[in-house]
Order: C-alpha cells, then structure tokens, then sequence
C-alpha cells in the first residue's frame, strides 16, 4: 500500500492530500529514509512525521485497505 493512503487509513493524518504534501516536504521517514509518497508501506516498517515541533514515531502493524475508525489504532503502534 503507498505511504499517503496508509497515513490517511489509519487516521495518522486526517486527508490523503495533506499526508501527501507532508511526504512532498520531506517531513515523512520510512525505515529512516525520507520517504515519497509512493513508498510502499509492509508491516515491520518504521514511519516517523515531524509536526512541527512534535514528531510521533510508530511501527506498521497491519495493512489493510479499508478499517472502520474504531480499527484505525489496530493498524500501528507507537514507539
């Protein structure tokens, strides 16, 4: 699954078109790698976004393509 539309199903980032422009802006890692928008995203991968001055951190768990919201936190935990 590419990386913007992982942000947007597991409520990491609200809309697909923002988790996009943060991936354009280079505020988005996988794996430790700035990552583009395309990347595809497997369970074991390392996801960080710096907002603002917070950066949140979390591990891919599940990829699914559609979750109900109460299921979105399912999808990754926090490091």
């Amino acid at each position: 699954m590419r990386l913007d539309k992982f942000l947007k199903v597991s409520r990491l980032i609200k809309r697909r078109t923002v988790a996009n422009e943060a991936c354009d802006a280079g505020r988005v890692t996988l794996n430790g790698k700035v990552a583009r928008a395309s990347a595809e995203v497997k369970p074991g991968d390392i996801i960080e976004i710096a907002f603002g001055n917070r950066e949140t951190r979390v591990e891919v768990l599940a990829v699914q393509e559609t979750v109900r919201k109460d299921d979105a936190a399912d999808l990754f935990r926090y490091l």
